[in-house]
């Protein structure tokens, strides 16, 4: 199983509509997103792309995601999201997302996370992987996101 993980971001007149703008940017505006936890089952693999390739489905399909997204419409304000991640030798692993004003303060929260959920299951996956996008609000708001997509399917 290949997840895609690509960032997105976008500028509306109004936060959702950058919320919109970033989906089309990352290749997933017309499906209907249905997130996930944080579990990456065996036989995964997590691969980095710029933006999703086109997705076997249809307008309004299901897409499975974990997905983080942040918008924000205060000039000079930024949006950052982040996916973090970690996978072992098997393909299993976990996924986090964290949202918020700074990229440091996101790249912190996932590493953190990360490490948290591995303390509590009492496993250590190895390196911890992260992507993440930011956007600064000039005149119209703007939206930042990073998307995981496992797969599409039809209602």
């Amino acid at each position: 199983m290949k997840i895609y993980i690509a960032p997105g971001k976008g500028v509306g007149t109004t936060e959702l509509g950058a919320f919109d703008a970033a989906l089309n940017d990352s290749g997933i505006a017309n499906f209907n997103l249905l997130r996930l936890s944080s579990v990456i089952p065996p036989n995964a693999e997590v691969v980095e792309i710029d933006s999703i390739p086109k997705i076997d489905g249809e307008w309004g399909d299901r897409l499975y995601v974990v997905q983080a997204h942040y918008e924000t419409s205060v000039p000079g304000k930024e949006a950052w999201a982040g996916v973090g991640w970690v996978i072992d030798e098997s393909g299993k692993g976990l996924f986090v997302e964290h949202e918020g004003e700074s990229e440091d303060f996101v790249r912190t929260s996932i590493t953190n996370t990360l490490n948290d959920l591995q303390k509590t299951r009492g496993a250590d996956f190895g390196q911890i992987y992260m992507m993440v996008e930011g956007a600064i609000c000039e005149e119209h708001p703007v939206a930042a996101m990073v998307t995981a997509v496992y797969k599409a399917e039809s209602w």
